[in-house]
């Protein structure tokens, strides 16, 4: 779709900046690392929707040493260009995107800029390609502080501050912060969900998960098992037959695909800010809820794919194992000790969230506090999944197994998917992005702040600007007595 400029669209932005005065000057007291040099208030880890909305929402608030870093190349942030293979987002259109309450900043405006209303008028939803070029645009527009091709490696206590290891370019480096936002995405939270039944030896030659780069060139003719039924399941059962794959077998535990998206149907302001006023044990009941009936795939993406000739979906049919032989790969259901031969497998069994498995943060992983270390729900509820997620603050901030033991966990803040069960899904879907940003923001600001109290109060007591110069009642400095009016 070849656009018109956005360059005028971005003179609206700047000048719906000036009018909120946005953003403000640097506040928080120069504070130095142990390397002399100036350590940064805030290091944002992830460039994708969370950590835009993060890092442009503590500069709205005058936070602003401060540095957002992703591994990917400029353009290639988030999922949207590599594995989310679905072609558009599954939200609806009108979502603001990370937008901070600014009209101008709403992927609607961005669109309309630059197809025009018409354009919008007429879109179903929005095109990963689109949303990705947006994304871009927001860190453009703003100014964002971003540096690319840069990795973090680990997370350490220094003293009062974290150190963190960065590869930038294949260059290893360390700089300091005071506080740190992990906001990196769904896989960030522990990786991908690996069921132990299936052979990890099959990768990269014969298997790969739907999170993976995947060579769907190389499977043109073949016939691929996909093993679930999720979203990316379909998606990467699609692709694969859109690009020529020779016959895919879907592999479904359930009988009955779930039939209601639950989490649209709690995607509304009460939902998403009133979430963590809930008490532990709501909390936890209704995520077993929500874990129990799950989320169906999108029609759309049911359209796609049963279109195709060669997709056969195979209902109640758990898989036992996933091993190699005969040359591909042999899958093995249960009721049925014959296994089926395919030449690649698909697993599309989404993320894993895990604390201890959150490789940046391994210095602190046995400290980290879990749900399962802080809430102790009744038999018939317990549920060892969810028992995984870290045990969040009110700002996101991970917290102590042992009071005392880590404190500088409290500076570490998790906006990812790992955050779920602490804050419902306002960290890892879009139509929270905006609560999640100013969360963390608003609580980093207040930590900011009281840790530099004394440089605050010095700051407001070295204040001498003359409110009465020019007046009768003027007195210059260090001069005693009063003016008068008479």
């Amino acid at each position: 779709m070849d656009a018109p400029s956005a360059g005028p669209h971005d003179v609206a932005v700047a000048r719906d900046l000036e009018k909120l005065g946005l953003p403000p000057d640097n506040w928080p007291a120069t504070v130095r690392g142990p390397d002399g040099k100036t350590a940064l208030d805030v290091l944002v880890v992830g460039a994708g929707m969370n950590g835009i909305a993060a890092t442009a929402s503590l500069m709205f608030k005058g936070v602003r040493n401060l540095l957002l870093i992703d591994e990917s190349e400029p353009g290639q942030e988030g999922p949207w260009l590599t594995f989310a293979r679905m072609g558009t987002l599954r939200s609806p259109k009108h979502l603001p995107g990370p937008a901070l309450n600014i009209p101008s900043l709403t992927y609607r405006a961005w669109h309309e800029a630059r197809f025009g209303i018409e354009s919008w008028d007429a879109l179903y939803k929005i095109p990963n390609e689109l949303w990705a070029e947006y994304l871009s645009w927001v860190q453009r527009v703003l100014h964002l502080p971003v540096r690319h091709r840069t990795r973090l490696v680990s997370l350490h206590q220094a003293g009062r501050f974290l150190r963190a290891v960065l590869d930038a370019d294949g260059v290893t480096r360390e700089i300091f912060a005071r506080r740190v936002i992990l906001a990196t995405g769904r896989r960030g939270a522990g990786g991908d969900d690996w069921p132990g039944f299936i052979d990890r030896a099959l990768v990269p030659q014969l298997a790969a998960h739907t999170n993976d780069p995947i060579d769907f060139a190389r499977l043109r003719g073949r016939s691929i098992a996909i093993v679930g039924g999720g979203a990316s399941a379909w998606d990467n059962a699609a692709t694969a037959l859109e690009l020529g794959a020779g016959r895919v077998d879907m592999y479904v535990r359930r009988k009955v695909l779930p039939q209601v998206n639950k989490g649209r149907g709690a995607a509304f302001p009460g939902f998403l800010y009133g979430w963590e006023a809930l008490s532990d044990a709501d909390r936890w009941q209704f995520m077993v809820y929500l874990n129990d009936v799950q989320s169906p795939v999108p029609h759309e993406t049911i359209h796609r794919t049963v279109k195709l000739p060669n997709f056969h979906i195979h209902l109640g049919c758990p898989v036992r194992s996933v091993r190699g032989g005969e040359g591909g790969v042999l899958v093995t259901i249960a009721d049925d000790p014959q296994p089926r031969r395919h030449d690649f497998a698909i697993v599309g069994t989404g993320f894993r969230v895990d604390a201890a498995a959150i490789s940046e943060l391994s210095d602190f992983a046995d400290d980290i506090a879990t749900w399962g270390d802080v809430y102790q729900p009744p038999e018939n509820l317990r549920h060892g999944d969810l028992a995984r997620y870290p045990y969040l603050g009110s700002g996101f901030e991970l917290t102590e197994k042992r009071p005392g033991a880590a404190p500088l966990l409290g500076h570490i803040h998790l906006v990812n998917h790992g955050a779920a069960l602490s804050h419902t899904a306002i960290a890892s879907d879009i139509p929270g992005v905006n609560i999640a940003a100013e969360r963390v923001s608003t609580a980093i600001v207040a930590s900011l702040f009281r840790e530099d109290w004394d440089a605050m109060r010095q700051r407001v007591e070295d204040f001498d600007e003359p409110e009465l110069e020019g007046t009768p009642f003027f007195v210059p400095p260090n001069k005693p007595g009063g003016g008068s009016a008479d």
